[in-house]
């Protein structure tokens, strides 16, 4: 960014304009960069001070704002605290003494935002062509557009307008006053993008405006933008709501210089096409909602989250192990739909290869754990929780890479509010935990509340996948159906009961994996790593079983039962065969 402002009384004493701007501290990059003019009314006597205190506090105020919320949630709320402050103070006096307008600007990952009240004005420069992109506040007519209709700490509730857009490299915004737009014209405007600073911008508009005759203070605050971020999720977010869903496509039928060539997968709510670029025939995967889900909100903010999560973490290590996506169709043509495009991996999942028999060698299994805990400990790191990783989510392409696939649901601590709460996963991969199982009871307890996934969720649901390849499609605490709640009634045999190939340490391994109590469980993907990389070297001691009570809390009761009917059929044999 190149930021200048430049602010002159002109003919007046006194200059109530304000501007200022501010950059993120280090660790609030993704908050962007925020800029504001104001232009204090001088009818009360104080419009100085209410634009220069409106101004700081929205810029300061806004980096205190979570990152989570949505960029005009978090102005409208700080304008609105300030106008609250303004009016309370103005209704000590008679007339107000304290308004001002305001425009305020902020960009941020590869959008821009504006906020506006009054007659300050904002413009973008873009490509030679100048836009305005505010309206004014004032009287309709022409004798009277100097009386403002709206004005920040004139009534208690303000009414803000909001803009949003997309930035591009080399767009340039221009924020000025009414005394500086009241004299320039927009050929005026256009004709500053041959200066190629910002602080030379503003010197000439202001100056411009003062030579055409500008009998009021005159500010100028000009941003131009010299290069883009990474997309934020609300970029992705805003994007996923301005584009349709496409409709169901059939093989053979383009998209954005896409064909169609068949349907992959159809869940009910995403539908995963491979298509074809006709130009370069290259392959890839698109995904997309399924029509039926097209105006549901939440599946289209989860899927606007996977898009964003992927593409932050194709940034990092755990790239090697992700599917690379793509930021729209090739050959730069425009997206007119929305769905994701990521790169094509021949190959097969695991779940198609357990489908087809394929029988797992214990060093093949070895070997693809280790590749997935590679990548799990990468996105750990990051905190990044998968939340459904099953043999289906994991795609050995026929380079040898093992792909985590399926980041629909993950959590990443930006993810929507809905998403979070789902109760996600495949139900013979969830943990105990997130059931509420109590270990004291050995059963799920409704009065126990459930946990929320974490990292361990992830190494359980890898430890069922490894035990699901070591015993030829066996899970270890059996096959759990949709709503219904696990069953962790006693601990599982180990793998080598029905796969004899299987060593006695890597039973172990996975035992500890999948054990019920989470205490016993590996805690990190870099332990559980460890522990199959050595091996037999050096084995895991095998897990201790659960106490008889744990297993079964019943066992008591049941024995009493039964010491009960001995003492009861010894009684009547006594009383009816024994001589009295």
């Amino acid at each position: 960014m190149d930021i200048a402002y430049t602010s002159l009384a002109g003919t007046k004493p006194v200059n109530e304009d304000f501007a200022g701007a501010m950059l993120p501290e280090e660790g609030q990059e993704a908050m962007g960069v925020i800029a504001a003019i104001a232009d204090g009314v001088s009818a009360g006597g104080l419009g100085r001070d209410a634009a220069q205190t409106t101004v700081t506090t929205l810029v300061r105020d806004y980096y205190g704002t979570p990152q989570t919320w949505d960029t005009t949630v978090a102005l409208d709320r700080i304008i609105a605290a300030q106008n609250a402050w303004l009016a309370a103070s103005n209704r000590r006096s008679t007339p107000a003494v304290g308004l001002t307008t305001l425009t305020a600007l902020v960009l941020r990952g590869r959008s821009w935002t504006l906020a506006h009240v009054g007659d300050t004005r904002a413009y973008l420069l873009r490509d030679g062509q100048v836009t305005q992109l505010t309206v004014d506040h004032v009287m309709p007519h022409r004798d009277f557009r100097h009386q403002l209709t709206r004005v920040v700490g004139a009534e208690d509730r303000l009414v803000v307008d909001s803009m949003q857009g997309d930035l591009r490299v080399g767009d340039v915004f221009i924020l000025l006053s009414d005394g500086a737009h009241g004299s320039l014209r927009l050929r005026q405007l256009a004709e500053t993008a041959e200066l190629a600073q910002a602080q030379a911008i503003a010197d000439s508009l202001v100056q411009a405006a003062l030579r055409a005759g500008s009998q009021d203070n005159a500010t100028a605050l000009v941003v131009r933008v010299l290069g883009l971020l990474d997309a934020t999720l609300q970029d992705v977010g805003r994007s996923a709501q301005a584009l349709p869903v496409p409709v169901r496509l059939r093989p053979g039928e383009r998209i954005d210089g896409l064909r169609v060539e068949e349907i992959v997968a159809d869940n009910g709510v995403n539908l995963i096409y491979k298509v074809r670029d006709t130009r370069t025939h290259t392959d890839y995967a698109l995904k997309t909602l399924h029509p039926s889900r097209a105006h549901d909100p939440e599946e289209c903010a989860a899927l606007a989250h996977e898009a964003w999560l992927a593409c932050c973490l194709q940034s990092s290590r755990a790239a090697d192990q992700l599917v690379r996506l793509h930021e729209g169709p090739p050959a730069g043509k425009g997206q007119t739909a929305f769905y994701l495009l990521y790169d094509w991996h021949a190959g097969e999942t695991l779940e198609q290869m357990l489908v087809r028999k394929h029988r797992f060698a214990p060093a093949q299994v070895v070997d693809l754990a280790t590749q997935v805990l590679q990548a799990l400990g990468r996105l750990h790191r990051q905190s990044v929780v998968h939340r459904d990783l099953k043999p289906a989510n994991l795609h050995l392409g026929t380079d040898g890479v093992l792909r985590l696939l399926g980041l629909g649901v993950a959590l990443s601590g930006r993810e929507p509010a809905a998403l979070r709460e789902l109760h996600a996963g495949t139900p013979s991969y969830v943990n105990p935990e997130q059931w509420g199982y109590s270990l004291r009871s050995g059963r799920v307890d409704t009065d126990v509340p459930p946990e929320a996934p974490d990292a361990q969720s992830d190494l359980f649901a890898l430890g069922v996948t490894l035990y699901q390849l070591l015993t030829d499609g066996k899970l270890p605490y059996g096959e759990v159906l949709p709503h219904q709640s696990g069953r962790y009634h006693r601990d599982p045999q180990p793998p080598s009961r029905h796969n004899p190939e299987v060593p006695t340490w890597l039973d172990h391994v996975v035992l500890k994996a999948v054990a019920r109590d989470k205490r016993q469980r590996f805690e990190t993907a870099e332990e559980f790593l460890l522990a199959l990389e050595r091996g037999a070297a050096r084995p895991l001691m095998a897990s201790p079983a659960s106490p008889l009570l744990q297993r079964d809390p019943a066992f008591v009761w049941k024995l009493l039962l039964v010491v009960s009917g001995l003492f009861n059929v010894l009684l009547i044999y006594w009383l009816l065969f024994l001589p009295k």
